[in-house]
């Protein structure tokens, strides 16, 4: 089985030449720069075989040094790239930076949710299905409009961020959170990442209040829409990587161990075209 993480971040020092953006919450995940080299041995330590690489919002619309990290190690890492709205182009040629898969988008943030609404976004939604790009989004606010997007653009793949879950989807709020993504498993060209759950518990690991949560959300979608992820900088301070991997593979008793090898990485390898 192939363990591939479908969400981490690495970013570089905040300089005068590489300026992080200001007032960003909580700037970053952790206190100094995550490198490419050092998150590879953490995914040694915790068994993860590969990694998608999403540039952090912090940097801004910028996606080289992820893409220099696939580069190096392209059997380990690959990357969605973050893109400039407002700069409506020809996605022809997305795919042919090495190392690049597809793209994140954002509309969490009270700069970012407007673009979801305004028409800012519908250029590229187009283009990403003309030109066969697939598109990780995290919109919990908005989930409705997700589907409705899915629905106009049958032959695009969209990938839902963290279960749909925001911030204070948190415990007892999990149900909610559940219904509302659940809500988008009749679209066929939608999958969702079972990601970042250990932050979404206020439980120590393995986090059993999200089980039946987590149950229902696979079973809305499938394995072979679940892709397994840790938001590694954020999920750290709730427990470490190797406990991030084992939650799903040691500790989860309604999946099967076919279960497991779809949703641990080899869904998330064949939507994003990823042959490692």
């Amino acid at each position: 089985m192939q363990i591939v993480d479908s969400q981490v971040h690495i970013w570089a020092e905040d300089t005068p030449e590489r300026p992080w953006a200001p007032n960003m919450e909580g700037r970053a995940h952790l206190p100094e720069p995550l490198t490419a080299e050092k998150l590879a041995g953490m995914m040694d330590e915790a068994g993860v075989d590969a990694a998608i690489l999403v540039p952090p919002s912090l940097e801004g619309d910028r996606n080289d040094l992820a893409l220099a990290a696939a580069q190096k190690y392209p059997d380990r890492f690959a990357v969605m790239g973050r893109i400039d709205l407002a700069r409506p182009r020809s996605l022809a040629s997305w795919r042919d930076e090495p190392g690049m898969l597809g793209l994140r988008l954002t509309f969490h943030r009270a700069d970012t949710r407007g673009q979801l609404t305004d028409g800012a976004a519908d250029w590229l939604w187009r283009e990403a299905q003309q030109h066969g790009i697939p598109v990780m989004v995290h919109a919990p606010d908005d989930l409705p409009r997700i589907a409705a997007i899915a629905d106009r653009h049958p032959d695009l793949a969209i990938i839902v961020d963290h279960m749909g879950f925001a911030r204070e989807t948190m415990d007892a709020n999990a149900p909610a959170g559940v219904a509302r993504v659940a809500a988008l498993a009749r679209c066929p060209n939608v999958s969702v990442k079972v990601s970042a759950l250990p932050c979404f518990s206020s439980e120590p690991y393995p986090f059993r209040n999200l089980n039946e949560p987590l149950r229902q959300v696979i079973d809305a979608f499938g394995p072979r829409r679940c892709f397994w992820g840790t938001d590694l900088s954020r999920m750290l301070a709730h427990c470490t990587y190797r406990e991030g991997v084992t939650h799903f593979t040691e500790e989860l008793d309604f999946l099967s161990a076919d279960d497991l090898d779809w949703i641990m990485g080899r869904a998330l390898c064949q939507r994003l075209g990823w042959r490692r």
